[in-house]
């Protein structure tokens, strides 16, 4: 009863009143609330993770594109695995990997 009693006036306070008022406002019903901030959040973090992707594959194409202009034989290479060009009088053979992988204990849950 005396908890109570001490608990009571600082539950009725207006200030205490305002404040958790002003707090439950702005976890909820807040133009930019708490939830949607963690939602772009979580967003921002895709998009920067994308970005540096897209960033490394650029490097790694520039350096492609400076070794072919730069490298005959790169540009031989290049030509042979891709378009699967060939000498003249050469025969080219492709082999497919038809082999699967066994199921884990984890792929049966």
């Amino acid at each position: 009863m005396q908890v109570l009693k001490k608990i009571l006036p600082i539950l009725i306070n207006r200030y205490f009143l305002v404040s958790v008022g002003f707090v439950i406002w702005m976890l909820f019903f807040d133009q930019r609330d708490y939830f949607q901030q963690r939602e772009r959040a979580a967003e921002l973090n895709k998009v920067e993770n994308a970005k540096k992707y897209y960033n490394d594959e650029i490097e790694a194409t520039k350096k492609q594109l400076n070794n072919l202009q730069n490298n005959p034989t790169a540009i031989e290479k290049y030509a042979r695995e891709r378009y699967l060009l060939k000498r003249e009088g050469e025969e080219v053979y492709l082999f497919q990997d038809t082999v699967t992988t066994p199921a884990t204990a984890t792929d049966k849950k």
